[in-house]
């Protein structure tokens, strides 16, 4: 029995020991962003912004060019985490580069954009997207693993938020979100954030501030809300100063004004798929209000590849201060061919 015991107890140690080394590894690699950074602006441009002009600003959620819509994904209940194959890959970013190059918005927002990640063949998405508008890009990383040890074999990833745009720009600022999950599974998710960027406005001290975003989607909400909380200060902050603010991206919520534009199906229900919580018009901070559009859907649940009776949400749009006037938002129907979201482009005026 002695024996037994010592050979238990030295099973034991040598698990316990093998348990330190594998989170000691993922705890030395771990991303560990400082909670204010600054952003290179690479290709700086020399566009003049002027309040009183019109000008636009689309969003688009690329999903790091794997999400097309003859896929389905492992996170909303399918079965895929990596694409069949880099060519699909290569396809479906070359299809969203065309959308790019074909709205010619002056300032663009994107996310999931993939740098250096297993799930989209190591391709450097960014150069892509850069070479179809000719815009200064801003890069915000949002998820910095070495190694994902578990979703079926997701490995490496390193994606971010983008900002892009022909004006001149003051400034980029990374700020990073309340983290919603604890310890170890923070370790090897996404630490979230916001992309601020300050362009300049003629013949003003004022400036335009754009803060691109992508809030949590899978946790049980408390972060949503935090990280909503932390936005909507920062929104705040800047009116106050006199400044132009618009937000925009991938909120992983539903906006109050387009709450019930796509009920959830009785099968999402049934089955607990995937659902946004909402925004409200309450949540909002004083003088600004939403700019948003339900023309058609922005985002698809990705359980299966697009079908006729796939569960359908609106998740993407735009928040502004009450001194920009929203002239059109529209949802680009792009019919969720290269990625599960349809792009949102949004025309808008800065008041005199």
């Amino acid at each position: 029995m002695k024996k037994f015991l010592i050979v238990l107890a030295s099973i034991i140690g040598v698990l316990v020991l093998a348990v330190a080394i594998f989170l000691g590894v993922f705890a030395i690699n771990e991303y560990k962003p400082k909670d204010v950074e600054d952003v290179e602006v690479e290709n700086p441009q020399k566009g003049v912004l002027q309040a009183g002009t019109p000008a636009s600003i689309l969003t688009f959620n690329v999903g790091y060019g794997a999400l097309s819509s003859d896929q389905d994904c492992y996170f909303d209940g399918g079965n895929t985490v990596i694409p069949e194959s880099e060519d699909l890959v290569k396809k479906n970013l070359d299809g969203m580069a065309a959308i790019l190059s074909r709205e010619k918005a002056d300032i663009n927002f994107l996310q999931e954009v993939d740098r250096d990640a297993k799930r989209s063949y190591y391709i450097d998405e960014l150069p892509i997207f850069q070479k179809a508008t000719g815009q200064s890009s801003m890069f915000a990383p949002n998820f910095d693993v070495f190694y994902v040890p578990f979703n079926k074999g997701m490995g490496k990833v390193k994606a971010g938020i983008v900002t892009m745009t022909g004006y001149g720009v003051t400034s980029a600022t990374r700020y990073q979100l309340p983290i919603s999950f604890s310890w170890p599974i923070s370790m090897v998710n996404l630490k979230r954030c916001l992309l601020e960027t300050r362009i300049p406005i003629q013949g003003s001290d004022k400036e335009l501030v754009l803060v691109n975003l992508h809030l949590e989607a899978y946790d049980s909400g408390e972060g949503k809300i935090a990280q909503t909380k932390q936005l909507m200060d920062l929104l705040s902050e800047e009116y106050k100063k006199g400044n132009y603010v618009i937000a925009g991206g991938d909120f992983n919520q539903t906006f109050e004004p387009v709450a019930n534009s796509f009920p959830l199906t009785e099968d999402t229900k049934k089955n607990n798929k995937w659902a946004p919580g909402i925004i409200n018009n309450s949540d909002l901070a004083e003088g600004f209000s939403f700019a948003v559009a339900d023309n058609v859907a922005t985002c698809r649940l990705d359980d299966t590849a697009l079908r006729p009776d796939t569960q359908l949400y609106i998740i993407d749009g735009f928040i502004v201060s009450n001194n920009v006037t929203v002239n059109e938002v529209k949802n680009l129907d792009e019919k969720f061919a290269y990625t599960d979201h349809n792009p949102v482009k949004m025309n808008f005026t800065l008041q005199p």
